[in-house]
């Protein structure tokens, strides 16, 4: 940041190697969680609900990492990942891979495949 309060970066730093330039930010990044972004989406709510999971019992393992190794890295990135749901009947995890883009808010979860985990099998 620079004495009038403007953040700069280089094109690299948002852009990925390969880019020369400076950008010139106005406002601080706002940086969404991965959840956050995937909530937006009306697939992934969908197949929330398919499974009946409530949006509050979600959690995506390995969301921090991801999320420093996208701003280290900041392009589009691709990585395997694990979400973990539960609901009535017990835990679900959710195996696929997320495309996502956290500087311009966008979060795509393919699914590959799920494992159920009933309540039973818990105790």
């Amino acid at each position: 940041m620079n004495d009038q309060g403007i953040e700069m970066m280089h094109f690299s730093e948002v852009f990925g190697s390969g880019f020369a330039g400076i950008i010139v930010l106005t406002k601080p990044l706002t940086i969404m969680s991965i959840k956050e972004l995937l909530l937006n989406g009306n697939s992934f709510i969908a197949l929330m609900r398919q499974y009946a999971i409530d949006i509050a019992d979600i959690k995506i393992k390995d969301e921090d990492v991801l999320t420093d190794q996208f701003l280290q890295h900041p392009q589009l990135s691709k990585e395997s990942i694990c979400i973990e749901a539960k609901n009535n009947e017990g835990i679900i995890n959710f195996f696929g891979t997320l495309h996502y883009n956290l500087l311009n808010k966008l979060a795509v979860f393919e699914m590959h495949g799920f494992e159920r985990t009933s309540l039973q099998d818990l105790s």
